[in-house]
């Protein structure tokens, strides 16, 4: 998938944006590089959205379209990975690797984050995009980042991260945030397999949404327009998981499951002591958390 043109890419830019613009007090995180990767009509959106009573008000379908739930769930997950990583980062984890990067700006706005080695992994054509704009905000890509080309449907992570400074020796914390719905399975057991063969003791968090989205055989609200609209940007829904065989999936793949969460757990930690447990989430969209076993 390529997010340098990617409507998904500008959508999750814009629902970060949105809730980074909420009261300290209300708001799950705070991005502020995310309105840099705006267009017009982003932006356009995310002004409507910061006014008192407009913002009260707008139609939620305008920024929205016909997608259920999406802007909630990108919310509550970015908390969920911010979280993850920063416990990782006080365990003493000492690289992290996001993979697909597309616009995440974590490795510039996390505390802590510039002790670590980040390698940023994603697609040729998006990266610089990424690059200017981190430029242009901070004068310099900083000297913790490194930025990795490369075409995961094409090109395999053994041979391209040696050259960029990654050491397998080295417990490492993984993000995988809104990629593996876009792969095949092929790419996505190559991405785990990989994974696996870093430091014993490291993590991996990643997102993905529920087979049965995918193959109709449970009905989740709204996820026909989803998937109509992903198909329409050119961007489809391909892979899932059963949540309930993932735990042998990962196992056969050198990997235990420490946490597997969806709407409901993302409501009881997030949205509920803010006051906000009624807002809409993507019921097919979860998150789980991984740590690499070891040989």
């Amino acid at each position: 998938m390529r997010q340098a043109g990617s409507h998904t890419a500008t959508l999750v830019a814009l629902y970060r944006a949105i809730e980074s613009s909420r009261s300290a007090t209300a708001r799950l995180f705070e991005d502020p590089f995310a309105p840099a990767f705006l267009g017009r009509r982003a932006r356009w959106a995310l002004r409507l959205s910061r006014l008192p009573v407009v913002g009260a008000a707008l139609p939620w379908t305008l920024v929205d379209g016909h997608w259920s739930g999406p802007r909630g769930t990108v919310a509550v997950r970015t908390r969920y990975i911010d979280d993850a990583l920063g416990e990782a980062l006080r365990a003493g984890m000492d690289q992290v690797m996001i993979l697909g990067a597309g616009f995440d700006c974590r490795a510039y706005r996390i505390p802590g984050i510039d002790h670590a080695r980040v390698f940023e992994v994603d697609h040729p054509a998006t990266q610089p995009r990424k690059r200017e704009i981190v430029t242009r905000r901070l004068g310099t890509l900083p000297p913790h980042v490194t930025l990795v080309p490369i075409d995961l449907t094409t090109q395999a992570l053994d041979a391209v991260m040696p050259a960029a400074g990654y050491r397998s020796g080295i417990r490492t914390f993984f993000i995988c945030e809104g990629l593996t719905h876009y792969l095949s399975p092929a790419v996505v057991d190559a991405v785990f397999r990989y994974v696996a063969r870093a430091a014993a003791g490291s993590q991996m968090v990643f997102t993905y949404i529920h087979r049965a989205m995918l193959d109709g055989s449970v009905r989740f609200a709204g996820a026909a327009n989803t998937l109509a609209t992903v198909r329409r940007a050119g961007e489809p829904y391909t892979f899932g998981w059963d949540p309930v065989e993932l735990p042998r999936y990962l196992a056969e793949r050198n990997l235990r499951l420490l946490e597997d969460v969806g709407a409901e757990a993302y409501r009881a930690r997030y949205l509920l002591p803010r006051g906000r447990q009624q807002e809409r989430l993507a019921e097919y969209q979860r998150a789980a958390r991984v740590e690499v076993i070891g040989r």
